[in-house]
């Protein structure tokens, strides 16, 4: 680095790319990828400090909370060459993000780097040439304040997911593990499934008719009956009970009365009303918004959202995406009004700009909402060519929004009609609306999606109504009863539970991605379409908490701790006197370590059992959720295990549901032969881990008295290593197969696996095909080499196995197997490739490797992206080695004579 330049450190290396241009060569821009260190994980505790305050949690409980860093080994590296950069370098600047997150990482850096020459804050909420060089002209001091509250964060997150976590794996089951936010969002899944278990659906009835006017037609409801309204979803509770009195329906009566309207074929108009209203445009989008809308429109995960904007502000299109206000800067307000007037003429937009208020309980962390980027806005269809389809889809959305969030209301009129007739004697009303919008408004360029309600069945579609009178007579056709069924609360999605989330005040809006992530990775949910499904270890985990760690997981009291947080963070409350009082607890609050000493006795078996009839009892064990089925007849006798299929929700496991499992015919256990060798029966059956065949062993047979000639048990030998009782062959079904329709042949085959392709006539080396846990290969002496499908394992012949191992297995001489190849890696500064691999794609430099998330396809990954995971993987570390658990003995008491 030449003597005089300016040090810039920025997080990611595409935006180091990306400042350097704007800046010039004055400075030198470099990145930290990340946050070069944290907390010591158990093993990373040096041994001095283990029997220490220090040593529990890498955090000096008895002396102010003072946390002990380690830097990772990729933190290491990034510290020796920014090091190496300061030596020459006469200003160092911090120009990580403007948040939390990147306050620390900047004090952080100024920590391990103990810099000689000026330091200065270096802050901007957009990458452009012009927000760049203002941003280097207007540096701040570091916000310590910021530094303490996210260090607070830490710190809580590790006290409370270290301590609970120990007990959720002792009692639910190893790899669970809680955590201050995502315990309350796992919770809240689970609430919302309980309700649904709990709903009890009513059925009721209404009509429905097409009148008819001059030609056009409308769809119109029976809404009275004699002046009593008829019963809608609204009208009933969870309980399946009428909140109010109504008219209900049935089936028969809806017919009959729906023959007798038809047979009228006419009513007059008794009543119309019109009414004109407004709607105005929502804000343009903070981190929680964005996330909800992407899920509705675009159907993307909030991680994947987020991915897709941390982008698209790297390349310069979008300011920071990590923001809950809704405020847009004067440049940004003049710009959103210049293009909805260039797009939609002068009308398009109020006389005066509009401002937002900001409702959310703790809106702090950016100045501004997130918007296109610089003093005049690019439209989608100019940046097309620059940009990645889920790029192009996300920015389309972001601008239409912050135009539209400019821009006049939109006015319409809804127009309200009543029918009127008589029908048997009763006085029956229809109605419908219809909506007509006389001026768009805001509605030309953006209309904010919507959750799915429960009501919606209940509402009729907007339709275009004739010019009416009252007293007009029109004719009624297609009179038809429909039938219908309350429904329970919908699921939440990944948008709504976002809602939720912000609605409570749990969390932060730019933690909410990882919050959902986490909780998908766990197996805590799963997804069903866009519906988030809790699953029985959740009900499991979720349980525990309520029961033991009931403050921790209270709504009120999580999003309380994010309103002590935003206090450390505005400087108004002590760091340590809060941990001191979260952890040891005071008058207010009785302490995390005093719950976790005096849990008591917790009952593991109890924990994970849900009751579901008079019979069955659901548990969660160490293969996953089964039912314990009781005897009636001998309620003494060992419960009878069931196992359930992996893709009931636990709404649908009803009382009837269970029943019908449990007298279906267990899935296999068909005798499909006998082995002509040895006379053993070739049975296929179900098992945890899918359907199996095994080749029976029989029982050993009946002795005779010689004397007295009657048969006895035969004698029991004492079993030794030596002479261990043999176990039957068993081999499990390709996944193309099925117990149902596998035949004796095939079973015999799969039996006598592995099969012997040939001899390799070089070494006389005997080839085998089989299948493993990772899929079909072949095997020469301890080489082994993966093949393209089970069938294969039956079909190879030793030429094709041969040609395969002429191939390299290794090396630059094996022919390229990537997916799809990039430019070197700015860290490794090896070529980046995604190869498909027994996991699925993943993107690799040779050192690291990183799987593409779930809902993203190698075409989605760009270089960018690519580079970030791999950096994303580094700052993780190595994943720890697995050591073998020690087996021991008990021995058993003898039993009481």
């Amino acid at each position: 680095m030449a003597e005089g330049k300016k040090l810039v450190i920025v997080e990611s290396p595409t935006k180091m790319r990306s400042i350097q241009g704007y800046l010039g060569d004055g400075y030198e821009v470099l990145s930290s990828v990340g946050h070069i260190r944290d907390l010591a994980d158990r093993k990373s505790i040096p041994a001095e400090l283990k029997k220490t305050s220090v040593g529990k949690y890498s955090i000096d409980i008895e002396n102010g909370f003072t946390p002990f860093y380690v830097e990772s080994e990729r933190g290491k590296k990034t510290v020796t060459e920014l090091k190496r950069a300061l030596k020459n370098a006469d200003e160092l600047l911090l120009a990580t993000d403007e948040d939390r997150e990147g306050e620390a990482i900047a004090w952080h850096l100024l920590e391990a780097l103990k810099p000689k020459v000026p330091v200065k804050r270096m802050v901007f909420h957009e990458i452009t040439k012009d927000a760049i060089q203002a941003a280097v002209q207007n540096t701040r001091e570091l916000d310590l304040a910021l530094v303490d509250a996210q260090e607070t964060r830490r710190i809580l997150d590790r006290l409370y997911g270290w301590d609970v976590s120990d007990v959720t794996r002792r009692k639910v089951g190893q790899g669970t593990s809680a955590g201050r936010v995502q315990s309350a969002a796992t919770r809240m899944v689970v609430e919302r499934e309980r309700e649904r278990m709990a709903f009890i659906s009513a059925s009721y009835w209404d009509l429905e008719a097409l009148a008819v006017k001059s030609d056009q037609g409308f769809t119109t409801r029976l809404v009275r009956v004699e002046g009593a309204p008829i019963a809608r979803g609204t009208d009933y509770d969870d309980r399946g009970q009428l909140k109010k009195a109504v008219v209900v329906l049935d089936e028969a009566r809806a017919t009959a009365l729906a023959q007798a309207i038809a047979a009228v074929g006419e009513a007059s108009v008794s009543n119309l009303e019109s009414k004109p209203g407004t709607r105005s445009p929502k804000p343009p989008f903070t981190t929680s918004t964005m996330q909800q809308e992407a899920g509705r429109k675009l159907s993307m995960s909030a991680k994947h959202a987020m991915g897709v904007a941390q982008r698209l502000y790297e390349k310069g299109f979008i300011t920071y995406m990590r923001t809950d206000s809704t405020a847009l800067s004067t440049q940004a307000v003049q710009a959103a009004r210049a293009q909805a007037v260039a797009l939609y003429g002068d009308k398009a937009v109020p006389a005066n700009p509009r401002t937002y208020r900001n409702n959310a309980k703790n809106a702090q962390e950016a100045h501004e909402a997130i918007r296109p980027s610089g003093e005049e806005f690019r439209t989608p269809a100019s940046v097309s060519k620059e940009l990645d389809r889920d790029e192009q889809r996300l920015y389309d959305l972001i601008w239409k929004r912050t135009i539209a969030s400019q821009m006049s209301d939109a006015k319409y009129e809804t127009t309200t009609v009543t029918l009127a007739l008589s029908a048997d004697g009763e006085k029956v009303e229809f109605t419908a609306s219809g909506t007509v919008y006389t001026f768009k408004g805001f509605l030309e360029a953006y209309e904010e999606g919507r959750d799915e309600k429960r009501a919606d069945a209940d509402k009729a579609d907007d339709q275009s109504l004739p010019i009416m009178a009252v007293g007009d007579v029109l004719r009624l056709k297609d009179v038809e009863p429909k039938g219908h069924a309350t429904s329970p609360k919908p699921r939440f999605t990944e948008a709504s539970l976002v809602k939720a989330l912000e609605e409570k005040g749990i969390g932060r809006p730019s933690t909410f991605a990882s919050i959902i992530d986490v909780i998908l990775d766990r197996g805590y949910v799963t997804k069903r379409g866009q519906a988030l499904v809790p699953s029985w270890l959740a009900f499991s985990i979720v349980r525990l908490l309520e029961e033991h760690f009931a403050d921790l997981v209270d709504y009120d009291f999580t999003a309380a701790l994010e309103d002590d947080l935003d206090a450390i963070a505005r400087g108004e409350q002590k760091r340590a006197e809060w941990l001191n009082e979260f952890y040891f607890g005071s008058d207010s609050h009785v302490g995390l370590r005093n719950i976790v000493d005096n849990l008591g006795e917790i009952d593991a078996r109890e924990l994970n059992a849900t009751k579901i009839s008079d019979v069955a009892t659901l548990r969660f064990g160490r293969y996953g959720p089964y039912l314990d089925v009781v005897d009636p007849t001998n309620p003494e006798a060992e419960p009878r295990r069931v196992n359930i299929p992996d893709d009931l929700a636990p709404d649908e496991l009803t009382a009837e549901k269970a029943q019908e499992i449990i007298d279906a015919p267990v899935a296999g256990n068909r005798v499909l032969g006998e082995n002509p060798e040895n006379g053993r029966l070739i049975v296929v059956k179900d098992g945890r881990f899918g359907p199996y065949l095994e080749e029976e062993i029989p029982e050993e047979p009946l002795g005779v008295d010689p004397v007295t000639g009657e048969v006895i048990d035969a004698p029991k030998k004492r079993s030794t290593k030596k002479d261990a009782a043999p176990k039957p062959r068993r081999a499990s079904l390709f996944k193309t197969m099925s117990p149902d329709t596998i035949d004796y042949d095939t079973a015999m085959q799969l039996l006598a696996l592995p099969r012997v392709v040939g001899t390799d006539p070089e070494s006389g080396t005997v080839i085998t095909a089989q299948n493993g846990p990772y899929g079909p290969y072949i095997k020469k002496g301890t080489d082994s080499r993966t093949i393209d499908s089970e069938q294969l394992i039956f079909d190879i012949t030793l030429e094709q196995a041969l040609a395969i191992y002429a191939q390299p297995k290794y090396g630059a001489n094996r022919p390229s197997s990537a997916l799809k190849e990039f430019e070197n890696d700015p860290v490794s500064e090896k070529p980046i490739r995604i190869k498909d691999g027994r996991f699925g794609a993943y993107v690799t430099d040779g050192t690291t490797n990183v799987t593409i998330p779930r809902g993203q396809t190698p075409d989605d990954i760009t270089f960018e992206i690519a580079v970030q995971m791999l950096a994303d993987k580094r700052a993780k570390g190595p994943a720890p080695k697995r050591t073998a658990a020690r087996r021991t003995t008990t021995r058993k008491a003898p039993a009481k004579k």
